[in-house]
């Protein structure tokens, strides 16, 4: 930013010396970074609070391409035929019972001088009913907020082009609806995930991880050096966390350190939780190489076990968003609604990769 578009944050009298009224240059240039994060913040607050029959998966699709646009980004967007080429099982099983097609949406901003690569994958259910298990009906309407984890990856990708901080970022989000239909995936179907892997279903609502199996494989490819992925995946999360913190669970010990570190400076706290084998046999099948839900206890963990099982990487990290992604109530901190969860301390661990 110059200091041109710093003056234009201020109002200055004509009558006054401009170098006497402003602040250091690199204060200003600190005040801009500061905007542009809070641009990308509103961005998902904007998408997460939208009502679901406005934000379909196509609308959320060329939102991406709206913003891919503004700053400069390549987007690629895929729709139901080209995901049925690319045999995405998983993001084709929960579609099946909406009238809504899938979109599958790919971001990439490539600065000149990049030396690393991180893939962030967001979780894009622009309505979550539940499916065949269907949800109670108190607070169904939440469920809107079921794409907060694909709305982070969008802002998160538009600040980081807007700060031009060189690390290569690519965005992977696969997004539909999850309602229930004559056609709609049931409990014992057995899918076949884009890896190859079968999946045994046993509970309709926990498509977030069907959806996120696929993104994740498609990232993996990709070959980066580190993957994060955002979901509002479990309310078990919520039930050991509540809204205070989001789960962390990793696979790469110095991406944990240096996440929480992150998270604690920009006030986005992240608490890791273990994503030990033992818990394996929570989400092993009879009938398939696995099954989508481990039940009750544990859930968060055996959900990002079930995650791993499509991860290549040897530095990811999965960031269970559920408690922290929408505000039920405003509060001296957030305001009601989305709340932009993901993007401060994903655009704070970039520019720790830019400095090292």
């Amino acid at each position: 930013m110059n200091l041109q578009t710093a003056f234009d944050f201020i109002s200055l009298e004509k009558s006054l010396d401009i170098a006497a009224r402003v602040a250091p240059y690199s204060d200003w240039l600190e005040v801009g970074t500061s905007l542009i994060k809070s641009e990308g913040i509103r961005t998902v607050r904007d998408l997460g609070n939208a009502p679901s029959n406005l934000l379909t998966p196509t609308r959320l699709a060329e939102r991406a391409q709206q913003v891919a646009k503004s700053v400069g980004v390549k987007c690629t967007v895929y729709d139901k035929r080209d995901i049925e080429k690319m045999k995405m099982g998983g993001l084709l099983a929960v579609n099946r019972g909406s009238a809504e097609e899938p979109r599958f949406v790919v971001l990439e901003y490539s600065p000149r001088k990049a030396k690393q690569h991180v893939a962030l994958v967001g979780k894009g259910i622009t309505f979550d009913s539940g499916g065949i298990s269907i949800k109670p009906a108190e607070k169904m309407e939440e469920m809107k907020f079921d794409m907060c984890g694909a709305a982070a990856v969008i802002g998160t990708i538009e600040a980081a082009a807007k700060l031009e901080i060189p690390v290569r970022v690519t965005g992977v989000i696969p997004s539909t609806e999850n309602l229930p239909g004559g056609s709609a995936y049931k409990p014992g179907d057995i899918i076949t995930m884009m890896s190859g892997k079968t999946v045994e279903i046993v509970n309709t609502d926990a498509e977030g991880r069907m959806i996120l199996g696929d993104a994740l494989h498609y990232a993996s490819e990709l070959k980066p050096d580190h993957i994060l992925d955002y979901a509002t995946l479990t309310g078990a999360c919520v039930v050991a966390l509540g809204n205070e913190a989001a789960g962390l669970f990793c696979n790469d010990d110095k991406l944990a350190r240096k996440l929480i570190e992150c998270g604690e400076r920009v006030g986005e706290r992240l608490w890791r939780l273990p994503e030990w084998d033992d818990y394996k046999d929570l989400i092993r099948s009879e009938w398939a190489d696995m099954k989508n839900s481990g039940g009750r206890w544990g859930g968060a963990i055996s959900a990002a076990l079930f995650l791993k099982e499509f991860v290549n990487c040897p530095s990811w990290a999965h960031l269970d968003i559920a408690g922290t992604a929408y505000a039920e109530h405003e509060t001296a901190r957030e305001a009601r609604g989305a709340t932009g969860a993901g993007v401060r301390v994903t655009l704070a661990f970039l520019e720790s990769l830019s400095q090292s």
